[in-house]
């Protein structure tokens, strides 16, 4: 079995999802049916339920959740999950997969799109599989038998799930591994949460100074006044094209939401803005998806490439646009998009030169510090997915005394 999955330690063992789930009813199961649980049943607090935006974060299922009562919850027990279980999307966005935290909610309801997993763990430990999902190897046995017709969906979901095969490690040393790997999330949690006080920090007094204290002279705009695009540079790579630039110095290729993959060549070098053009473009608030970006990068053609105009700098830009509601320019039921036409009318105050001056100086010392924090991230990123495949498949062995 092992040589179907390629090189392990002798030792280790192989399971399949079926073998390591937990003896506990309901250990493996799906979302509730459609028309178990619709929107009127939602409340403003009680049981959380996981969608899959829900999961766009790396490790625990977090963002803006919504809620059903303890009472529709209970008539959906078999889609509850409690802390250790991990959660998958089997329709939408695939290979998304999360893991219960202990410290927030104590029980959450799978939604529609998702699936639930419960393990054993007298034979795995729940960390060490979370991971194990999350390396190049459970991706890929995830999306085997993802449905290549309408909307992706994997076929026959829980079927699917429980053919996956693990490689079982002894517990001290699936601890060991896990360890190393939620150590490096840790630190990148640590510093992303620095970097949310920081931007707070700064748009408190944005707040403060152009919002609440504004004045009626102040003229009516676009943002079209304040930004360059760089659209016309960009360049989209198909994932053949990125697998033939992997030697040597890899740089960030962006997307339209997040860092798609690393390559050895760039196309931008400075700092920028990438506002999401198509897919998903807005947060469930209604706000605009912006990824900060400097040095050296590659962009593919789904995610507008902007930068301030003086007297604006791209710290300024960021702020007005990190809270601006965007709905009125977004188009497309199926797939969301905002045209460039439809950006640049975002309506924009002409500001006066010296606030935006003033306002720039006091906020420096905080986004130099969010520039540092997120060399730090992209660097700790990219140690946990070198380490990842190579501990997951005992290429790199852990130390256990």
């Amino acid at each position: 079995m092992n040589q179907d999955l390629g090189k392990f330690p002798s030792e280790w063992q192989f399971k399949t999802v079926d073998e390591i789930k937990s003896n506990c009813k309901h250990a493996i199961a799906m979302g509730p049916f459609g028309s178990n649980i619709k929107t009127e049943n939602y409340v403003s607090s009680g049981v959380p339920v996981i969608r899959g935006t829900n999961l766009n974060y790396y490790k625990y299922p977090d963002g803006m959740f919504v809620f059903v009562s303890e009472q529709k919850a209970n008539e959906l027990k078999a889609s509850l999950c409690v802390p250790d279980d991990l959660i998958f999307t089997h329709r939408g966005t695939l290979g998304q997969v999360g893991l219960i935290p202990s410290n927030k909610y104590a029980k959450y309801l799978v939604s529609q799109s998702g699936m639930k997993l419960s393990v054993n763990k007298e034979i795995i430990n729940p960390l060490f599989a979370f991971y194990f999902f999350k390396s190049e190897l459970g991706q890929n046995q995830l999306l085997q038998y993802e449905s290549q017709v309408g909307v992706p969906a994997i076929s026959n979901p829980l079927t699917s799930l429980k053919k996956i095969i693990l490689p079982i490690p002894s517990l001290a040393e699936q601890r060991a591994i896990a360890t190393v790997l939620s150590n490096l999330d840790d630190k990148i949690d640590l510093l992303r949460r620095q970097n949310a006080t920081l931007e707070a920090m700064a748009e408190a007094l944005f707040k403060q100074w152009f919002v609440l204290d504004a004045k009626e002279e102040w003229e009516e705009t676009t943002i079209e006044e304040a930004i360059t695009f760089y659209d016309k540079r960009r360049i989209p790579l198909s994932q053949i094209e990125r697998d033939k630039r992997k030697s040597g110095i890899l740089y960030p290729y962006y997307g339209a939401a997040q860092i798609m993959d690393y390559i050895n060549e760039y196309i931008f070098d400075g700092d920028y803005l990438l506002i999401a053009e198509d897919g998903t473009v807005r947060t469930d608030e209604g706000y605009p998806i912006i990824q900060r970006t400097s040095g050296k990068f590659w962009v593919n053609n789904h995610t507008h490439i902007i930068q301030a105009k003086k007297p604006y700098t791209n710290d300024f830009i960021y702020i007005y646009l990190l809270k601006k509601n965007i709905d009125k320019i977004v188009t497309g039921a199926v797939q969301p998009k905002i045209s460039q036409g439809n950006l640049k009318k975002l309506d924009f105050y002409r500001y006066p030169s010296s606030l935006i001056s003033q306002y720039t100086h006091r906020t420096k010392p905080f986004f130099e510090r969010i520039r540092s924090n997120q060399t730090q991230i992209r660097t700790l990123e990219k140690l946990r997915d070198t380490l990842l495949p190579k501990l997951m498949s005992g290429e790199v062995r852990v130390s256990l005394d």
